[in-house]
C-alpha cells in the first residue's frame, strides 16, 4: 500500500507540474512558445501515460485503506462512523486550504465529499460495489463522449486561446499576492470542473478499492495471481488504446469536440490502465529487485498527504509569485526534467523523517482529528 502510493506520487507529480508552468495547460490551444515537435512529443507522453490515470489509482488505495480504517475501529472497539466524519471533515479542511492557497486544482476536498459517499455504502457486497464502480465508469465515458460528438456536430475543432491563460500568467508571474489571488480566485470554478470531471471515476475506483479491502487482495497477491495476469492481460492492451486517442488529442487538438471525445473514450479505459498498473507493480514488488523498489517507495507512501502538499509548495516556490515565477519559461523537456528531481528529494526527505517520526505533520493532523486525540509525535 505505501509503495503503491509512492508510485501515484510521481504520476501526480508528473502531471500536476504542468498546471504550473504551462499556462496554457488544460486551455483550448496549444502553448505557442514551446511549438516544437519534441514539444508535443512529450505533452503527448504525459497524457499517455500520466493523466487522468493516477488519480485513479490514488482513488483505488482511498477505497482500499477505507477498508483498513473500519478495521481499525473494529479492533479499537470504537464507532467506526464519527470516526470517519471527523477525518472526512479535517480532509475537506485541509484540501480547501490547499486549494485556495497553494493549488487551486486539488483534489481532496472532492476526495472528502466522496468518502460520504463511501461511508453511506460501506454494507455493500464486493460484487455489488464492482457493478456500481462499472455502471459509473460506463455512464462517465458514454456521456462525454456524446458531448464531443455534439461539439463536432458544430464545428466546433477549438484551438482559440481562453482567457485563463493571460490571468495564470499574471497571477504566477507576479508577486505572492498575484498568486494567492488567482489561486483562491480559481478555486471555486475549478472544483465544479473537478467534480464534473474526475468525481465519478474517483467514486468509482472507490468502490472498487473497497472490494478489493473487502476481499484482502494485497493481504493474500498470490491468491489472486491468476486473476491479475487476465487483467494485466485485458487492462493493459484496452488501457493503452484509450490513452492513445486522449493523448494524441490532448497534444495535437486541444480544445475541441475530438478532444471531448477521446477524453470520454479514455475515461472508459483508464480504469483498466491504472489496474494494469497496480497489478505490474504488485508483481515487480514479489521480485528482488522489485523488493528494493518497493522499500524506496514506501516511505514517501506512508506519509502521501504530507509530500502531496509539498509537492504543491515546491512547484508554487519554483513556478509561481512564491518564488522564482518561472511560469512558462522552462520548456518541456526541463519541466519533466523537475519531475525526478524534486521526487527524489522527497524520497529522501521521507525516509530521514520517519527515522524519528511516526506519522508526516499532514497524517499526523489528520490522526489526530480522526481519534479525536492528540496521537504520538515521535517514533519509539
Amino acid at each position: 500500500m505505501d509503495a503503491l502510493r509512492g508510485f501515484a506520487l510521481f504520476g501526480i507529480l508528473a502531471v500536476n507540474i504542468w498546471a504550473f508552468a504551462d499556462p496554457y495547460y488544460a486551455s483550448p490551444s496549444s502553448n505557442p512558445t514551446f511549438d516544437s515537435g519534441l514539444d508535443h512529443a512529450l505533452r503527448f507522453v504525459v497524457a499517455l501515460l500520466f493523466e487522468t490515470k493516477f488519480y485513479l489509482l490514488f482513488s483505488f488505495l482511498f477505497g482500499y485503506s477505507f477498508t483498513l480504517q473500519m478495521a481499525a475501529a473494529e479492533r479499537a472497539g470504537t464507532a467506526f462512523v464519527p470516526r470517519m466524519l471527523r477525518r472526512q471533515g479535517a480532509l475537506l479542511v485541509i484540501g480547501l486550504v490547499h486549494g485556495a492557497v497553494l493549488y487551486y486544482g486539488e483534489i481532496l476536498s472532492t476526495y472528502a465529499v466522496l468518502g460520504l459517499a463511501l461511508l453511506a455504502c460501506r454494507g455493500m457486497p464486493p460484487a455489488r460495489a464492482i457493478k456500481v464502480g462499472i455502471g459509473l465508469v460506463l455512464a462517465v465515458g458514454v456521456v462525454w463522449m456524446l458531448l464531443g460528438l455534439a461539439q463536432l456536430a458544430e464545428g466546433d475543432a477549438g484551438g482559440t486561446p481562453s482567457s485563463d491563460v493571460t490571468a495564470k500568467l499574471v497571477g504566477f508571474g507576479g508577486d505572492a499576492a498575484a498568486t494567492l489571488g488567482f489561486h483562491s480566485g480559481h478555486l471555486p470554478s475549478t472544483l465544479a470542473a473537478v467534480a464534473a470531471l474526475q468525481a465519478p471515476s474517483a467514486m468509482a475506483m472507490f468502490l472498487f478499492g473497497f472490494a478489493a479491502g473487502r476481499l484482502r487482495v494485497f493481504a493474500d497477491p498470490d491468491g489472486y495471481r491468476p486473476l491479475m495476469r487476465r487483467i494485466l492481460l485485458l487492462g493493459l492492451p484496452v488501457g493503452l488504446t484509450g490513452a492513445v486517442a486522449y493523448a494524441l488529442a490532448a497534444a495535437y487538438a486541444p480544445g475541441g469536440g475530438l478532444e471531448t471525445f477521446a477524453f470520454g473514450l479514455g475515461q472508459l479505459t483508464a480504469p483498466g490502465l491504472t489496474a494494469s498498473y497496480v497489478v505490474a507493480a504488485l508483481m515487480l514488488f514479489q521480485t528482488v529487485r522489485g523488493g528494493r523498489i518497493e522499500r524506496a517507495l514506501a516511505p514517501m507512501g506512508r506519509i502521501a498527504l504530507t509530500n502531496y502538499l509539498l509537492q504543491s509548495v515546491v512547484l508554487g516556490v519554483l513556478f509561481t509569485g512564491y518564488g522564482l515565477g518561472l511560469v512558462d519559461r522552462l520548456s518541456p523537456p526541463v519541466v519533466l526534467a523537475v519531475v525526478p528531481a524534486v521526487f527524489l528529494c522527497q524520497a529522501e526527505m521521507s525516509r530521514r523523517w520517519l527515522r524519528r517520526h511516526r506519522y508526516g505533520p499532514a497524517e499526523w493532523v489528520l490522526r489526530a482529528a480522526t481519534l479525536a486525540a492528540i496521537p504520538p509525535w515521535r517514533a519509539r
